[in-house]
């Protein structure tokens, strides 16, 4: 509690929160901001330590969005000007640091402290599609953390549902892709953080005991309104 006390409790924005500004006076400019956290960093110790969460949150989550943002007026001030080669240059410094907000966002809503539901099995439309698409939650837990623990350098490994399919698939990404970059259709349910800045300081190079132990702090909760949205029961 005391490593949040100048922060809001706020419920978490959406994955994106756009603010409209004029920086370039061309036209108003969408930019973003580093959504609050539901809980305080602490409150998911002993599985991921304050300390983690707040270099986490406030440091590489922020770095990502004032880079995207930099991006995002170069890239206005490019098409102002017609600058091709400037608009091309960019799309990597857009997907990097716009897939590194999209993620993060993500992630800080699929943690909970155990108190407040952290790590409770999924109920409902999607606990039933875990079991028929996976054979059991443990057996997706486990495949999660093995592709997650394989993962070569950093990135990330999700739970995502295809909407058009109507399945449940796990998918890896590299670096800060987002889970659309597998595939158009696929909405991302899950998704654990694997880059290094995200347990190493608690879990050094230990990489398979962090994927272990965050189940114990995952919300179900986003997931399941979200599978519920994608894929309604009639």
């Amino acid at each position: 509690m005391a490593l949040r006390t100048l922060l809001s409790r706020r419920t978490l924005a959406a994955a994106v929160r756009p603010q409209l500004g004029s920086t370039l006076g061309l036209r108003s400019l969408v930019t973003f901001s580093l959504p609050d956290l539901p809980y305080d960093y602490g409150a998911l110790e002993p599985v991921i330590s304050g300390e983690i969460m707040e270099l986490h949150h406030q440091k590489h989550h922020q770095a990502y969005i004032t880079n995207y943002n930099k991006a995002l007026e170069q890239l206005e001030l490019a098409m102002s000007k017609g600058d091709a080669s400037s608009i091309v240059k960019l799309q990597g410094a857009l997907k990097f640091n716009g897939g590194g907000h999209v993620n993060h966002s993500i992630f800080w809503k699929n943690l909970a402290p155990v108190r407040e539901g952290g790590g409770e099995p999924p109920k409902g439309s999607l606990g039933w599609a875990i079991d028929t698409d996976f054979g059991s939650l443990e057996t997706l837990i486990s495949r999660m953390s093995t592709e997650g623990a394989a993962l070569q350098g950093s990135g990330w490994v999700w739970l995502g549902v295809d909407k058009d399919l109507k399945k449940l698939v796990v998918e890896t990404t590299v670096n800060q892709d987002p889970l659309v970059t597998k595939g158009a259709n696929l909405v991302p349910l899950i998704g654990i953080d694997v880059w290094e800045h995200a347990y190493y300081l608690q879990y050094k190079n230990v990489r398979p005991d962090y994927l272990k132990n965050i189940w114990k702090v995952i919300s179900w909760k986003y997931a399941s309104d979200l599978y519920e949205k994608e894929c309604p029961v009639h």
